[in-house]
């Protein structure tokens, strides 16, 4: 069974966003929207600032980690990406800079639209 089918990973993800604090930019309306429409920004120029932002963390290029944030913003069956469940994920990457990171790329996101 995949992550999405067994249960246990949906309940942990549960008490994770329960647990955790978010920026309050996460919770801003654009319009109507209750998210940022990732089908309206252009990822050509958020590719390099996502780039630059993890050398800053990690000392290091790291392509992997740089593609593997552009995978979750470029999921064409979810054009509206989730913050938390972002941060979340990277947060086994980017460690305790993962929310300055993601509050950094959820404003850059909000203004790109």
């Amino acid at each position: 069974s995949s992550a999405d089918q067994d249960r246990r990973f949906s309940e942990k993800e549960l008490k994770l966003l329960k647990s955790m604090k978010f920026p309050p930019e996460f919770d801003k309306k654009v319009g109507k929207l209750d998210s940022v429409d990732m089908r309206k920004v252009n990822l050509t120029v958020i590719r390099p600032w996502i780039a630059k932002k993890v050398v800053e963390i990690v000392g290091f290029e790291d392509e992997a980690v740089v593609e593997y944030a552009m995978g979750l913003l470029e999921d064409k069956q979810e054009p509206t990406p989730d913050p938390k469940k972002m941060q979340i994920i990277l947060t086994g990457i980017l460690a305790e800079d993962t929310p300055a990171f993601m509050s950094a790329l959820w404003n850059l996101l909000l203004e790109a639209q």
